[in-house]
């Protein structure tokens, strides 16, 4: 709650209910205004508490108690833990009956105009990053939803796609929104179960909050971070609390008819390998991606191959002209299929450039951050409609340690080994490792595998593409999610 000072008052918001009420024993004017703010004198000093700061209200006896949540930005306040935030509640007590009714009646009004969320489907993560999600939820999270009166009906998945298979059969109508308490593998669960629908038009309107609970956490990290808020299990339930939303662009990867929606990133050489490789090392959580990384650097790959994109306004000076011809299996729609069938774009009437191997590194990136202490795309957006194209094809292994090191400011960008543009369109052709010609990569999507070479890690073990050449087109503010502002 802020302390008002009489120098800085703003011109008053005309009020919706002032009345004299009890605070601490003492007959004190109370004022609550059209901006949702309620403001009174303590001790000599004009105090205040906005909407935002409001998680619920109860009537306890002949008081009323307001829940509320306060931004600590540097402050001491008292209550209880949070992060970037403290609980503390304000109690007063109206001198009539009809007073009080008449000020539940208004403080609830103001409440249910802010379209905050009331019921959300919650599903729990239990092996995610260090397993931690289940005492997440059931500590720092779901005491913030009791206190905001949101109805939980809570999902702890069982399996790798369990999300996914709820996400497309259950029915949607009774939630206001779909969280998840875990890393970022199981929102991309969601994404891919609400687009195989066939209602994907509108279910897609749904929104979908994150709490970090994983390895990765790079979308609520994209989230938080741009508003000054760490990335916390705290921070991102009030954010879903407050109910504000925003677009998110969505890619969908082709190859022939087998699509797969990505909404976080693709990479292809380094960093999958990475990514994938580490796993092994997943009892560390975050931490698991720098060890094995520096192992990557020592012994680094490069792989042959050949992209093709369509470069956003500004970055057409990037690769050498070329010209694509479209995978006409990718590009028609199955109309047995009821979901959704990708952009309705036509791919071959674009000015289509190249990149030849061979590559160190391919990364595609959606959001700013891959993960909370990498910021792969410092330019990325949420819904502008391209994606952010991160390119490294020679590097020397001191230079690359050094970029390794720039990666949780997004400096490495600024290398002159890295290549870093916007694409509209993409085309990744993989190849064989330039040492080893019978070994192959991986393919990464979203923390998952989506594609195993020949001799690569675990290349036995199926996965949803072949090592091959790979179609990706983005649909501009497709998905919606749960943001802080």
């Amino acid at each position: 709650m802020d302390t008002l000072h009489p120098e800085n008052d703003r011109l008053p918001s005309p009020p919706l209910i002032s009345d004299r009420v009890l605070i601490n024993g003492v007959i004190t004017p109370l004022t609550l205004t059209a901006d949702g703010e309620l403001q009174w004198t303590e001790s000599g000093l004009r105090k205040s508490t906005t909407e935002k700061e409001i998680l619920s209200f109860a009537v306890e006896g002949n008081k009323v108690k307001l829940k509320t949540l306060v931004e600590r930005r540097g402050s001491i306040c008292c209550g209880g833990s949070g992060g970037d935030y403290a609980r503390k509640d304000f109690v007063f007590e109206p001198l009539y009956d009809e007073s009080r009714k008449l000020w539940c009646d208004k403080l609830r009004q103001r409440l249910d105009s802010l379209g905050r969320p009331k019921r959300l489907l919650v599903f729990v993560n239990p092996f995610g990053g260090k397993k931690t999600a289940r005492k997440i939820f059931l500590e720092e999270v779901k005491p913030l939803f009791d206190d905001a009166h949101v109805q939980l009906d809570v999902q702890e998945t069982k399996y790798q796609l369990h999300a996914k298979e709820m996400v497309r059969s259950i029915d949607l109508s009774k939630y206001d929104g779909i969280v998840c308490v875990s890393g970022d593998g199981v929102l991309v669960e969601v994404v891919n179960g609400l687009l195989e629908r066939a209602d994907w038009r509108t279910a897609l309107k749904l929104p979908i909050g994150m709490v970090p609970a994983g390895s990765g956490n790079g979308m609520i990290k994209s989230l938080l971070d741009p508003v000054g808020l760490s990335c916390s299990a705290a921070s991102a339930t009030v954010s879903i609390i407050r109910g504000h939303r925003r677009s998110l662009d969505v890619a969908t990867i082709s190859q022939g008819t087998t699509k797969f929606f990505s909404v976080l990133m693709l990479a292809w050489g380094l960093v999958a390998d990475i990514d994938i490789e580490s796993e092994k090392f997943r009892w560390m959580g975050s931490a698991r991606f720098d060890v094995y990384g520096l192992q990557r650097i020592i012994c680094l790959r490069q792989y042959n191959g050949r992209i093709l994109f369509v470069p956003a306004p500004g970055f057409e000076s990037n690769g050498k002209p070329a010209s694509y011809n479209v995978d006409k299996e990718s590009s028609v729609s199955d109309k047995t299929v009821l979901g959704y069938q990708g952009p309705d774009t036509n791919l071959e009437d674009l000015e289509w450039r190249e990149m030849k191997g061979p590559f160190v590194s391919v990364w595609l990136h959606n959001v700013p951050w891959g993960a909370e202490n990498t910021l792969a795309a410092p330019n990325a957006k949420f819904s502008d409609g391209f994606l952010d194209l991160i390119v490294m094809k020679d590097c020397p292994k001191l230079a690359l340690l050094s970029l390794m090191t720039k990666l949780s400011d997004g400096t490495h960008v600024q290398s002159p080994y890295v290549s870093y543009l916007k694409v509209k369109a993409f085309v990744l052709e993989p190849g064989s490792r330039i040492d080893e010609e019978d070994k192959e990569g991986i393919i990464d999507s979203d923390g998952e595998v989506l594609a195993r070479g020949r001799r690569s890690y675990k290349c036995d073990e199926k996965a949803l593409m072949s090592y091959g050449k790979l179609q990706i087109t983005v649909d501009q503010g497709l998905a919606t999610l749960f943001s802080p502002e």
